[in-house]
């Protein structure tokens, strides 16, 4: 049984939803979910149909992050020395954060339950965060005597800056509703999980209209331009607006805005 799967949203044309599906237990990581999850993206991104990509989980959470009974047990990806450990992250689990990285379509966490240690960090992985007003969200690592070792630490600084990353990581608390909005952790509330599908399925709608080729690349830039220094930034820009600006899609952009009539984009 696949612990991972694909749904073609029928509402949204250009949506597909990628579902953890471990409900058992709470949709925590297992060695098959890690080497799935990558899979799925290599798959959605290769897919032309797909515009927009909605991370959620299966039952009543989106990730309680790592299984606990495997780490009492010291099992798959728990399990080995110092050194051994060290090799398993950096050849297991660390392959989902640099997929993500690499990954150029949007992509939006659907948090509709907990997210707590490596599931906070995997929706600090997503670009968009909708969450459940009782979304309990936490970087619980030094609870269980563990650091954020799936690159939790960069990916929670990076979203809501280092000092409140830092609280939260010290703390180990859980934030969820306004707090965790306050705090730009989530973009979005909503009431519960039947109208979190609405809001992704809106966010996505938007999304999904636009010229696909013009929002990866600019999804692109954001993030490689983050860290650089102006001249470094500039030169992507330059770069990537020179491909943009040859694409069919930007000349019916702005034909239909001229126009006064709706575009028809075709990913070219």
């Amino acid at each position: 049984m696949s612990d991972v799967r694909i749904e073609v949203d029928e509402q949204v044309e250009g949506l597909t939803w990628l579902v953890l599906d471990r409900p058992e237990a709470r949709n925590a990581y297992s060695e098959a979910m890690v080497h799935e999850l990558v899979e799925a993206l290599d798959v959605l991104e290769a897919d032309r149909s797909v515009r927009c990509v909605a991370l959620t989980g299966e039952g009543k959470a989106f990730s309680a992050g790592g299984d606990l009974k495997a780490m009492r047990d010291h099992t798959g990806m728990f399990e080995g020395d110092a050194v051994g450990l060290r090799d398993r992250y950096l050849r297991g689990i660390h392959r989902i954060p640099r997929r993500f990285a690499r990954f150029d379509k949007p992509v939006i966490a659907a948090v509709n339950g907990a997210a707590v240690g490596a599931g906070l960090d995997l929706a600090c992985m997503c670009d968009l965060r909708i969450a459940t007003e009782g979304a309990k969200m936490g970087s619980t690592f030094v609870k269980v005597g563990l650091i954020p070792g799936d690159g939790g630490a960069y990916l929670l600084a990076r979203t809501i800056g280092f000092p409140r990353a830092l609280e939260l990581i010290l703390s180990a608390r859980l934030v969820q509703g306004e707090e965790a909005l306050r705090m730009g952790l989530v973009h979005e509330l909503v009431a519960d999980a039947d109208a979190l599908r609405d809001a992704v399925r809106a966010r996505a709608r938007g999304l999904c209209g636009l010229p696909p080729l013009a929002l990866r690349l600019a999804k692109s830039a954001a993030y490689r331009s983050f860290d650089l220094p102006l001249h470094a930034a500039l030169d992507i820009a330059a770069s990537y607006q020179g491909v943009a600006q040859n694409t069919a899609d930007h000349d019916e952009a702005v034909a239909a805005f001229l126009d006064k009539r709706a575009p028809s984009f075709r990913g070219s």
